[in-house]
């Protein structure tokens, strides 16, 4: 069972998988630090959280500025305690079929999703090794095997694979163990921006994803967060390096 005294930090988590993720990770007794661009958006996830007796701090952060991330973990260490439990899930979309694609869209999705995973993982880890014990969850996507318009999004989530792998290696031998779950169709204000990108009606999009997902249903935040809870939890120290497809049915 998870010890209360750990301290998570959730990043992205205003909203979404996110802000689901860190209700879930503050229901486990985990002290959790909820962290996205903005901390006013914060702010709903930390009153839920309080309400339902955790504990949750909003931090502010750009998960891709050096100096911004360094900041937001030193708070967290002062305020809560030494994180050992780190969720990279900050993730944006910028999505064009390659033609169209600018350098900015490459750039800013590269940005927030990898480097951002990169440098929460080299602030976080010094705390976990400190501690002989750490969980590192990096979200990835269904998109990393390849998905039309999403070259960026899939490359960065591809990405995070290989990241994930290296820190499962380099970080075993302090008790630190680093997975990726991968989602697939979840409902979610991203998804409902790709079927706007489209010029599909949400509905139908939903619906149509559904139709080929195997248990039948379209996914919520909270079967990506259930599944982050097992792989932050004691009883998942044989796990890492592993990459868990969410996805109502095989993937990979």
């Amino acid at each position: 069972m998870t010890q209360p005294s750990r301290v998570a930090i959730v990043t992205g988590a205003a909203r979404g998988i996110g802000e689901a993720t860190a209700r879930k990770l503050a229901a486990d007794g985990l002290a959790v630090a909820v962290v996205d661009l903005d901390e006013g958006a914060c702010a709903n996830t930390v009153t839920e959280i309080h309400d339902a007796g955790g504990t949750a701090l909003a931090v502010g952060a750009d998960v891709s500025d050096p100096g911004q991330v360094t900041a937001a973990v030193e708070r967290v260490a002062a305020e809560l305690g030494p994180p050992t439990v780190l969720v990279n899930n900050a993730g944006v979309l910028r999505d064009n079929l390659l033609f169209k694609m600018t350098d900015d869209d490459w750039e800013t999705v590269m940005a927030v999703h990898l480097r951002g995973a990169f440098l929460f993982s080299r602030a976080v880890q010094k705390h976990m090794v400190d501690a002989g014990w750490g969980r590192i969850v990096s979200l990835s996507s269904t998109s990393a095997l390849g998905n039309r318009g999403q070259a960026n999004y899939a490359a960065a989530k591809a990405g995070i694979q290989g990241f994930t792998k290296t820190l499962a290696i380099e970080l075993g031998r302090f008790g630190i163990t680093a997975n990726s779950v991968a989602p697939g169709f979840i409902v979610t204000d991203m998804t409902a921006a790709t079927a706007a990108r489209m010029g599909v009606d949400f509905a139908d999009f939903e619906k149509a994803a559904t139709g080929q997902i195997p248990v039948g249903r379209a996914g919520r935040p909270e079967d990506v967060a259930n599944t982050v809870s097992f792989l932050v939890s004691e009883g998942a120290g044989f796990v890492s390096g592993q990459v868990i497809y969410v996805a109502g049915g095989p993937r990979a």
